[in-house]
């Protein structure tokens, strides 16, 4: 599995959580009761499918190896085995946050995302 995972988030959303020094998960997350991640693989079609079209988002890199069995990678769009964290991130496990730019064509810009694998 990945050591790295991605969020994408309103960057207010993200703004709250840097001032409660955890994030507690978007309304969709709190919905489903884990927060969703993607690997950076999967990240750009979850922008495409999730947030089309929204500007003013960032992505956030999370290091995966801090949660133990609270991280679970489960079945979703397509098969494909998606992070979910069942628990409160707390911000001392991310790794780095950068906006997440709409460009001319209205997809998003991503910067490049190494997949690392454990």
């Amino acid at each position: 599995m990945e050591k790295t995972i991605y969020k994408i988030v309103p960057r207010e959303l993200w703004q709250e959580a840097r001032g409660a020094g955890i994030f507690k998960g978007a309304p969709i997350d709190l919905r489903d009761g884990y927060i969703h991640f993607s690997t950076g693989a999967q990240a750009v079609e979850t922008a495409r499918l999730h947030f089309a079209g929204q500007s003013d988002l960032l992505l956030v890199a999370v290091d995966a190896a801090v949660f133990g069995e609270a991280l679970k990678w489960e079945a979703s769009r397509g098969g494909d085995l998606f992070p979910h964290l069942y628990a409160d991130l707390p911000l001392d496990a991310v790794l780095w946050e950068k906006p997440l730019a709409l460009g001319a064509d209205g997809l998003h810009v991503f910067p490049d995302l190494v997949e690392e694998k454990r």
